[in-house]
């Protein structure tokens, strides 16, 4: 309908003026003809174009009245209502210059785009002043670290420009639109808003979870890259996978055929995919190994020292551990002494040897170890006692 009818006459500007004299509503009216970007004014006493009137006013068209001189003008833009040049000529009416007590309104579909777009972006920098200091003070509270606040706010803002640009690549220039079936234009000036309260909200979601993992092996004892490796193997598959599942149902908001739906379905769920997959899973832990020690740096009078377990507090990473002695090694009990044999002498061998046995043989003592005859100094013999 747009390429076979036009829509510039729907997209029309209103603009009200009321002054002292009906001359100047005569000639108000070619001036605004004059301006880039309009088509034609209709006025209260003709129709204009580029600055000389073409027609005269038809039925319908209301003249000064009143007291206060009031007249209506309809301006019609030469692009389209939500497009930059159909913008900047609302600003461009609202510039032009006026005699004294005169003032000018200015309505349609391009005035309230860019009403809402100056509202917005007058309040834009208290509102990220607001959600920056209060995350920055929720998480300083949580770790007692400056620097993870920044880094938890600075990849946040990364991905959030990875989204918006991906929208803009997808829904303002037009690609995709074959398979969405939607048709290309300017982005809404309020779900911007949402998608970021939404993803940003959810991306400091899953940097609690990481970093409430990290800190806990950290507290432990354990020092950055161990910590770093521990709450990463942890809590990897529950974060990807809650992420992915969050992701694949907003993505499933896409198949709808309001633009407005597809918008915040396809922005959410690739914002929440990759915050869970690439934000969580690569830039943190990468970034926090290259700050080492420094990621639990703060003021010395906002710190809060990890208390060691014999000694004095300690800041930053502990240190190395040493290996533990080794345990001492088990002797074997002691063997009792063997008491000796008493050895039996020569003479008393030979009168206890039975008769007809050859001479007794002489015993064989060991070259190494002697055993002193105990017999002949303790033990009288046979002989002796008969």
């Amino acid at each position: 309908m747009r390429g076979e009818f036009g829509t510039r006459s729907a997209g029309a500007l209103t603009v009200f003026t009321t002054s002292a004299t009906p001359q100047v509503a005569l000639d108000y009216a070619p001036r605004l003809s004059a301006l880039p970007g309009v088509a034609q004014v209709v006025g209260p006493f003709g129709v204009y174009r580029d600055g000389r009137q073409v027609a005269a006013s038809g039925p319908g068209q209301a003249g000064p009245s009143g007291t206060d001189r009031a007249a209506f003008h309809s301006v019609v833009p030469s692009a389209d209502p939500r497009s930059g040049a159909a913008q900047r000529l609302v600003r461009a009416i609202r510039a032009m210059p006026t005699p004294a007590d005169t003032h000018v309104h200015v309505g349609g579909p391009s005035a309230v785009l860019v009403d809402a777009k100056d509202t917005v972006a007058g309040r834009l920098p208290l509102a990220l002043a607001v959600i920056t200091l209060t995350t920055s003070v929720l998480l300083f509270g949580f770790t007692r670290s400056v620097i993870l606040p920044l880094k938890a706010i600075a990849l946040n803002a990364l991905s959030l420009a990875a989204v918006m640009g991906a929208m803009v690549w997808v829904f303002q220039t037009g690609h995709l639109q074959s398979l969405l079936g939607f048709t290309p234009g300017p982005l809404s000036t309020t779900m911007p808003v949402l998608l970021f309260c939404i993803v940003f909200g959810l991306s400091v979601d899953y940097e609690v979870f990481v970093l409430a993992r990290i800190k806990e092996a950290h507290d432990a004892g354990q020092d950055t890259a161990g910590s770093i490796v521990t709450g990463i193997a942890r809590t990897g598959g529950i974060v990807t996978t809650a992420g992915a599942l969050l992701a694949f149902t907003l993505l499933s908001f896409g198949t709808s055929q309001v633009s407005l739906l597809q918008f915040f379905g396809i922005g959410a769920g690739l914002g929440v995919l990759l915050d869970a997959t690439l934000v969580r899973g690569v830039l943190v832990p990468a970034l926090m190994r290259l700050a080492g020690g420094w990621n639990w740096w703060a003021p010395r009078g906002l710190r809060r020292d990890r208390p060691a377990r014999n000694g004095p507090p300690v800041t930053g990473d502990p240190p190395a551990r040493r290996a533990p002695p080794p345990p001492p090694a088990r002797h074997a009990p002691p063997t009792p002494p063997v008491p000796p044999v008493p050895q039996v002498s020569q003479a008393s061998q030979a009168s206890q040897a039975p008769a007809g046995a050859g001479p007794a043989v002489p015993p064989v003592s060991s070259p190494s170890r002697r055993t002193p005859d105990v017999s002949r100094s303790s033990h009288p013999t046979q002989e002796g006692l008969s």
